[in-house]
């Protein structure tokens, strides 16, 4: 059975800290259950929480157990309807999707800055303009990180020499001891220099546990290793 959740302790019980559940639970702490933008949902058998999912505005991200009711959760999406599921590649649905491959780091290395200043508080909005967020609506982005900052279940972090950004990272989801690194950019003519290996290294080291992130296959793969980063499963975003 899929139930809403109504209290966030009800996600007690769910101990399983993946990548997803790590987007749940930090949106979760962030925002609670009173917004009808941001909705919960668990799938319950035989006593067992085997799913839990978090809503946000028409996106879903779905976590699930090796016995999860995967027919009742297709079932559950088709009658809801949803603009996009980030999920396992476990997970199988008859719509279009992509995919790429989580990474999670354990280790925390050592780092050199370079003569660089590292900001962990930037302007949103240089953070904004300097990741070039394509066709993202900057209101609602500002809205919706800073909120998550002020809680504590995000953070932002910039690279700069002179005032000038040259490279940024967020981790836009941080719970647990757990957090999920996105925005990973570097300025074109500061690559190769060492700046932007710093800086992951400085949020790794910055993070109290496990930092996870999602890499398009064939992508930065041997940059994010060099830096303790390991294939660890695969994503799917279903649209």
């Amino acid at each position: 059975m899929i139930e809403k959740i109504k209290e966030p302790d009800e996600l007690n019980a769910w101990t399983k800290r993946d990548i997803f559940t790590v987007r749940i639970l930090s949106l979760l702490k962030s925002y609670g259950c009173k917004y009808d933008f941001a909705t919960y949902y668990k799938q319950v058998i035989d006593g067992e929480i085997t799913a839990v999912m978090s809503k946000l505005d028409g996106d879903f991200t779905l976590s699930i157990n090796d016995n999860a009711d995967i027919a009742e959760l297709v079932h559950f999406f088709c009658v809801t309807g949803f603009t996009s599921i980030l999920c396992s590649d476990t997970f199988t649905f008859g719509a279009r999707y992509d995919e790429g491959v989580i990474m999670q780091c354990d280790t925390k290395m050592d780092y050199n800055l370079g003569g660089a200043t590292l900001d962990e508080y930037p302007k949103l909005m240089d953070l904004f303009n300097f990741v070039d967020y394509n066709s993202q609506d900057f209101k609602s982005w500002y809205v919706d990180i800073s909120h998550r900052v002020r809680h504590k279940t995000a953070k932002a972090y910039t690279l700069c020499i002179d005032d000038t950004i040259i490279a940024s990272g967020i981790l836009s989801s941080i719970i647990d001891g757990y957090a999920i690194l996105t925005a990973v950019r570097c300025e074109p003519e500061f690559r190769g220099m060492g700046y932007g290996s710093a800086l992951v290294s400085a949020i790794c080291n910055d993070v109290k546990g496990r930092v996870y992130i999602m890499r398009d296959e064939g992508l930065n793969e041997d940059f994010y290793a060099r830096l303790g980063f390991k294939d660890i499963a695969g994503w799917r975003i279903y649209r």
